[in-house]
């Protein structure tokens, strides 16, 4: 997908025009309409200037590491309180952050650092947010516009770096750019499939005086379907009603959407019943009664042999991922397919052949939810139900297990203004499999690059953007927590009241798993058999931490935690190594699993 675009101004108004040519060589416009009083300008410089349209975006936190190149803009922020800076531990981390305070939000979220090694160490942490559409603007400093070139003490060029990994980038040349740019940044930031943006600053600009006006930005309203649109939209209803073994998957695109309600009504009216992807959890609450859950290669087998069973699958905001699949040959044999997606490059990347709906979601499950319905499906939930039965997790292993430990914490915090993070690994799929997500924006993690040490900081980011209104409860790995653990440091010096609980194995467990699997048991690099102890290393920052081998203890524990809201914790679970189940087969069909007897 290719873009381009540019302001018109008029009188009292600014417009951008930003298009798209997406892969189906079809020019899609975005519009934008920002109402300037020219009456108000007045001369700032560069920096403050930043600072303006941050407060003008509603942005109430930022999250970075200070360094010579970006030093102006923290002095920007310095006696000010509209927006605060938090102070993190490594770029990488403020990344994360960003990206954590707006999945919890659904507003932009903001990290900054300076040239050289502060931008590259963002990387990671933009490419996690890339893959997982989520809206994220970087501000970096760059050496002077003098320097450009020279090979300057920490001149990096960004730009190249960052190309493939942000949704646009902007090397700044003009003051008088800062900002029609950072106005656009947040706008592409968030407008039509959400991804990060990245603008690189040089730090002479930061110091000169530039014209500022303050702006409101118009909400966009999504344009009217056109006649051939509108076809396809009743041809899928159609195919909905016809189908015998109709099936919904539910994908992160649910969730930046904010259509969940939307999708919820639909599912209900058709009788419909839906699983959902690792990014899609929450975006139907996993209580409904037609919610058969998590899906995929360590998805739930009931949820599975649905999927493998369906005559009709319909896609809403999920992207077909390898790992949702299995074997795409035999995951699209004998089945039609319904793709509803904001970005018209996914339809048909992977799942080639499907009935695309590619547009503004709200408006394809309006247009679908016009057809009348037929009968209530009851052969097929009856066959559904006898999965469900059959396949039921049993809870009563009489000894401390992950899976038994994040049951209690679902059934301790039901109801309740919890959320959750993960890091990735094993402990991330046995928390999709065994945690109960109620309200989207509520769980966090790391799917499309899956990024160990994604949680801790993710977690941070959340927590400080929700408050004292929603506790995050934050599960990570032996191994993940090695990776960005430092951030502790900024948990406890911030007193954010997050509940982590580490799941200390003694391995990096998925690692393992893999080896057994497809390596034989062939075993290396994979063990932590030396001992760290976490429960010392969480006090060394101020952090109440205790340590549980047994099921009575950790209920014991996770009880007076809960009860604690306004401290961080921890909690070290000392588990035996083990295997996640269910687990697909590797190139065979999504419902064909390992057997670890």
């Amino acid at each position: 997908m290719y873009g381009g675009g540019g302001f018109l101004i008029g009188a009292g108004a600014a417009y951008f025009l930003y298009f798209l040519l997406s892969a189906a060589d079809e020019y899609v416009i975005i519009f934008f309409k920002y109402t300037i009083n020219f009456e108000e300008c007045v001369r700032v410089r560069g920096a403050e200037a930043v600072l303006a349209c941050l407060r003008e975006q509603g942005v109430d936190t930022v999250f970075g590491y200070p360094g010579g190149m970006i030093l102006p803009l923290y002095d920007a922020l310095y006696g000010q309180d509209s927006v605060r800076q938090v102070l993190v531990t490594h770029e990488q981390n403020a990344a994360h952050a960003a990206d954590g305070y707006a999945r919890a939000t659904g507003r932009v979220g903001v990290c900054i650092a300076t040239s050289g090694p502060g931008a590259t160490n963002l990387v990671t942490g933009l490419a996690t947010a890339y893959m997982d559409s989520i809206p994220v603007v970087a501000i970096t400093g760059q050496v002077d516009m003098a320097m450009l070139g020279r090979d300057a003490f920490q001149e990096t060029d960004i730009l190249d770096v960052t190309m493939p990994i942000t949704k646009h980038n902007y090397k700044i040349k003009r003051a008088d750019d800062l900002v029609p740019a950072m106005r656009k940044a947040f706008e592409l930031a968030w407008s039509g499939r959400p991804g990060p943006v990245l603008l690189d600053v040089p730090r002479n600009l930061f110091f000169e005086e530039i014209v500022y006006a303050p702006e409101e930005v118009h909400c966009r309203t999504p344009g009217t379907p056109d006649a051939d649109f509108m076809i396809c939209a009743a041809e899928a209803a159609e195919e909905i009603v016809r189908a015998e073994h109709p099936l919904v998957i539910v994908g992160g695109g649910v969730i930046s959407a904010g259509t969940s309600a939307e999708v919820t009504a639909f599912i209900e009216k058709y009788n419909l019943p839906v699983v959902h992807t690792l990014m899609g959890m929450g975006a139907v609450r996993s209580s409904h009664p037609q919610m058969l859950g998590f899906a995929g290669m360590h998805g739930e087998k009931a949820a599975n042999y649905a999927i493998g069973a369906a005559d009709l699958v319909i896609a809403i905001g999920s992207r077909f991922a390898d790992r949702q699949t299995g074997n795409l040959s035999k995951y699209t044999a004998n089945r039609k397919f319904i793709h509803i997606d904001i970005d018209p490059a996914e339809i048909d990347k992977n799942i080639a052949g499907s009935l695309g709906l590619a547009g503004d979601m709200r408006t394809i499950l309006e247009l679908l939810m016009r057809q009348p319905t037929k009968g209530r499906l009851s052969a097929w939930w009856e066959q559904i139900r006898a999965w469900q039965d059959t396949y039921d997790y049993d809870y009563h292993v009489g000894r401390l297990t992950v899976p038994w430990a994040l049951h209690r914490i679902a059934e301790s915090t039901m109801g309740k203004p919890y959320a959750y993070a993960t890091d990735v690994g094993q402990h991330q799929m046995w928390a999709a499999l065994h945690l109960r997500v109620e309200e989207p924006r509520t769980w966090l993690t790391s799917g499309g690059l899956g990024t160990m040490g994604y949680g801790l900081p993710a977690a941070m980011g959340a927590q400080a953007a929700w408050g004292s209104s929603r506790r995050v409860i934050h599960i990570a790995g032996d191994g993940g927590i090695k990776m960005t653990g430092s951030e502790y440091y900024t948990i406890a010096r911030l007193n954010l009241p997050i509940l982590s609980i580490i799941v200390n194995n003694r391995s990096l467990g998925m690692i393992r798993q893999l080896q057994k699997v497809l390596y034989d048991e062939r075993y290396i690099a994979c063990a932590l058999d030396h001992e760290m102890d976490y429960v010392k290393y969480a006090e060394s920052f101020g952090i109440k931490a205790v340590s549980v081998r047994t099921q009575e203890e950790f209920a014991a524990e996770l009880h007076e935690a809960l009860a604690d809201a306004a401290h961080p914790r921890v909690i070290v679970m000392e588990t035996e190594r083990s295997f996640v189940e269910p687990m697909a087969k590797g190139g065979a069909r999504i419902d064909e699993f390992v057997d670890f007897k």
